[in-house]
């Protein structure tokens, strides 16, 4: 059932990168935090968000939570430069068989094996999905 749900979840997130105006890759970040540890996924999506930054060479970040944008779903955030708000990162928490799954998707400018050894060293399991 499990590779079910994760071949599910590795689809779902392809096509989130599909061809837009940008090239995308995406990572899923597969956690053992269950919805009474949010403030650990919170900082856990901070900390890889900053990785992904890091790796765009996009300068300094914020997050953006769109909690009151009817645009954005609830566990839905983005990294934006401070400097234009430009896309850097965005991602969605997403419960599933009661611990979290974060996908994000950036800019596939990124190198996307150093940025998965970095996110890697976070000590969770991380599955590489690029675009076309």
């Amino acid at each position: 059932m499990d590779n079910v749900l994760e071949e599910d979840l590795i689809e779902r997130t392809k096509a989130l990168l599909e061809p837009g105006e940008i090239e995308l890759n995406g990572l899923i970040v597969h956690t053992e935090l269950e919805s009474d540890q949010e403030s650990r996924l919170h900082q856990l999506t901070l900390d890889v968000g900053e990785q992904i930054a890091n790796h765009a060479d996009a300068g300094e970040t914020y997050v953006y939570s769109g909690n009151d944008d009817p645009e954005f779903g609830l566990n839905q955030h983005q990294g934006l430069t401070l400097a234009d708000d430009a896309f850097v990162w965005e991602c969605q928490q997403l419960l599933r068989d009661g611990t979290f799954d974060v996908v994000f998707y950036y800019e596939a400018t990124v190198d996307q094996s150093a940025l998965l050894d970095d996110v890697e060293s976070e000590d969770v399991r991380v599955t590489s999905v690029e675009g076309d």
